[in-house]
């Protein structure tokens, strides 16, 4: 164990350019499609969690999506999108957009009917309900939909590597082809520390966020 973690320091050390390049595809890909998944899920769960046919209707296809594989929708926009950054975003992107749009959702439906009574009753409009009241109260819920998004788009990020564009899958691709368990270890060891500490980072500004009880 020792000799393969040294093998693998070994191969990192000796490719430190090409795996700082790779790190730097890859949390580019991960924060854009992470950016482009909150900005589109988050008004979206806000707006299914007021209307129960909308909810029922855009949550059941998005909950369709979970069921395909990432790797197969990225394949899906090749024809389209060709073998570029796009096609890679645009699977990434859709991968994070359930757990996002699901906690919103459910983050805001479940706020006690009361609590808005309460927001109405000492004159603020539905507005100032929703920015001071509402949405303090469903920051942890959502916040941990994007804790779990995060942690799936980090992981899924390398199989951007398949189509040509990079990220530290570079590296996972060129050990299962070579057959050589370091190199698949200079990819594989990041990513696993990155979605630990974007665990971590995240699961900490949840408990931030938690109204004390």
């Amino acid at each position: 164990m020792l000799a393969l973690l040294s093998e693998t320091l070994q191969y990192a050390q000796s490719h430190a350019a090409e795996l700082s390049k790779a790190l730097g595809d890859h949390l580019l890909l991960v924060f854009i499609s992470l950016g482009i998944s909150i900005g589109v899920s988050v008004p979206l769960g806000v707006w299914t969690s007021r209307s129960r046919t909308a909810s029922m209707t855009i949550i059941a296809v998005f909950n369709a999506l979970r069921v395909v594989p990432s790797i197969a929708i990225l394949f899906l926009a090749i024809p389209i999108f060709g073998l570029s950054l796009t096609s890679a975003i645009i699977a990434l992107t859709i991968l994070a957009f359930p757990p996002i749009l699901i906690n919103t959702d459910a983050a805001y439906r479940t706020i006690e009917p009361a609590i808005r009574e309460s927001a109405a009753g000492m004159g603020m409009t539905g507005r100032q309900s929703m920015w001071r009241v509402e949405t303090p109260l469903a920051l942890p819920v959502i916040v941990a939909g994007i804790r779990t998004a995060a942690v799936e788009v980090i992981a899924s990020a390398t199989l951007a590597a398949f189509i040509g564009i990079g990220g530290l899958g570079l590296f996972v691709v060129r050990g299962f082809a070579l057959y050589d368990i370091p190199i698949l270890l200079v990819g594989a060891i990041p990513v696993a520390l990155l979605a630990l500490t974007a665990d971590l980072l995240l699961g900490g500004v949840q408990q931030r966020l938690q109204p004390p009880g």
